[in-house]
């Protein structure tokens, strides 16, 4: 069983909709015929079930290993179906180092092409175990174009080129706001920031993702902008930045500094 990119999904902060970006990320690729994880690490706030519609819980395997629960084409594993509604994951260190290892490696996953993981906001514990547990193929940084919003960004990546790990690139979410009535678009959060500030780190810069009302109903509701509504202008941002991420993904093959990890 191996998997040929890991990519975790990143912010310094929360509230920039990272969950959402790697859902509907991970629907894109798939969408590609790739086989496709999705590792929900957000132990202090796991959505992707929410977003995925999914409600039944994963099985145990003759070698009681973890079967990832199957919706939309994805092999999905998270944290949320192992904590009772409204529970709190009160953890310390060893015992997310424990969940981490656990996902990657008492999981059956089965041969991927990408597996995606959301992970927690910031540069915490999560964070660190997966740099140092897993050759990763690199970071996707998800940020708003909110000046706040990018200066922590910036310090994730700091954090991440200490680790060695490889920046894929950024991906502004919330970039702006088309008026469904007059077609007005808005700058709520700013412009182009998180564009400057790939250009001057030298990183790429993945795209952009509107602030939409749809997005947000779709993930409510588990089907995501992807799947339920393809042709809108959210879906269609979705899918150009997983074509780019795919793009960053193949060229550090092609550079040979990524091989299949086998769990």
């Amino acid at each position: 069983m191996a998997t040929q990119y890991i990519i975790p999904i990143a912010s310094g902060k929360g509230g920039v909709g990272k969950s959402t970006v790697s859902a509907n990320l991970a629907l894109a690729l798939a969408k590609t015929g790739a086989a496709v994880g999705l590792m929900d690490a957000d132990v202090y706030g796991p959505s992707i079930p929410t977003m995925l519609g999914i409600t039944k819980p994963p099985e145990v395997d003759a070698s009681n290993r973890i079967k990832p629960v199957e919706q939309h084409g994805l092999k999905v594993v998270s944290m949320g179906f192992f904590m009772k509604p409204g529970e709190a994951a009160i953890w310390r260190g060893p015992m997310l180092h424990k969940t981490v290892q656990q996902f990657l490696t008492g999981v059956a996953w089965g041969d991927l092409d990408y597996l995606i993981i959301d992970t927690p906001p910031g540069t915490g514990d999560v964070t660190l175990s997966l740099c140092q547990s897993i050759p990763l193929t690199g970071v996707v940084i998800v940020s708003t174009p909110q000046d706040i919003a990018l200066n922590v960004a910036q310090r994730a990546i700091a954090m991440f080129k200490k680790l060695n790990a490889p920046i894929l690139g950024i991906i502004e979410n919330m970039s702006h706001y088309v008026c469904p009535r007059c077609g007005q678009r808005e700058e709520i959060f700013g412009v182009g920031g998180a564009r400057k500030t790939a250009e001057r780190m030298a990183i790429p810069f993945l795209g952009e993702i509107p602030l939409s009302t749809p997005i947000r109903v779709a993930s409510d509701e588990g089907k995501p902008i992807v799947l339920s509504q393809p042709e809108s202008p959210g879906a269609k941002a979705f899918t150009a930045v997983a074509s780019h991420l795919a793009a960053q993904a193949g060229l550090r093959a092609q550079q040979g500094a990524q091989v299949k990890v086998t769990f």
